[in-house]
């Protein structure tokens, strides 16, 4: 098997292993909410339910949830540790520069956070995006721990495998760094499909913004700093949203 032929393969098991199979759920799931009878707009979903009614049973579920879903970003460092050293630093995900990482962070935030709101609140107005609820209803002493391990998770495996992994292998298949910014933009959209048409656009809008920066600095932190920080603020701050501005962020009753 040639070299370019084991890369493909490569990447589609990884893929079919983590985001790959959620962009796929996603869009079963979108197709299912658009001919349901219930309009779009009045819809729901919940990011962090409770899986269980007893307080550690739904602990211990939610953490080995987080817990084993980021065994998908072992095997990408894995695997890139195989062809070439240390995946770390191959990726930008070493802390060689913890200050200007963090600012570049922060900056993404500021650029990504309130565009954000804004594509999700549009979305909310036209109807084509379902109402997320972010955090659970009833908290517990540990919500706020899980709720922030969750965030990294979700940011981790995002950035580190449709960033960090899905650019080095592109790049060595001889892929342009457009059309991999462009198919990485659109893989996040997709994934995202089952929260409605607004955070689809909206995500492959932040995939252009995070492939570009990735392609100009060669790392991966800033981007993981920055999604971390964006899904911290949405789940933990989800209930004082709702108490603001129960219109845009409040789940449909019924």
């Amino acid at each position: 098997m040639s070299a370019a032929r084991r890369l493909r393969l490569e990447v589609a098991i990884v893929l079919g292993l983590s985001l790959g199979a959620s962009a796929v759920y996603s869009i079963v799931s979108i197709v299912a909410k658009l001919t349901a009878e219930t309009p779009l707009g009045e819809q729901s979903v919940a990011l962090n339910p409770s899986r269980a009614p007893r307080e550690w049973l739904d602990f211990t579920y939610q953490f080995l949830d987080v817990f084993f879903g980021l065994f998908a970003v072992a095997l990408v460092l894995y695997l890139l540790w195989q062809s070439g050293g240390n995946p770390f630093r191959r990726i930008g995900l070493d802390l060689s520069r913890p200050g200007r990482d963090a600012a570049s962070g922060v900056l993404l935030v500021i650029a990504i956070g309130a565009p954000g709101i804004a594509v999700y609140a549009l979305g909310r107005a036209l109807g084509v995006t379902v109402a997320v609820e972010a955090s659970p209803a009833d908290w517990l002493w540990w919500t706020v721990p899980i709720l922030v391990f969750r965030a990294f998770e979700a940011a981790v495996t995002e950035e580190v495998i449709v960033v960090g992994y899905l650019f080095t292998r592109f790049r060595e298949l001889g892929v342009g760094p457009w059309a991999t910014i462009l198919s990485s933009a659109v893989l996040r959209g997709t994934y995202h499909l089952y929260q409605g048409i607004g955070p689809f656009f909206g995500n492959v809008a932040m995939g252009i913004v995070f492939g570009w920066c990735y392609q100009r600095w060669g790392r991966t932190l800033p981007l993981v700093i920055a999604h971390w920080i964006i899904d911290i603020v949405s789940f933990v701050g989800y209930p004082l949203a709702v108490g603001w501005w129960p219109g845009l962020f409040a789940v449909p009753a019924g």
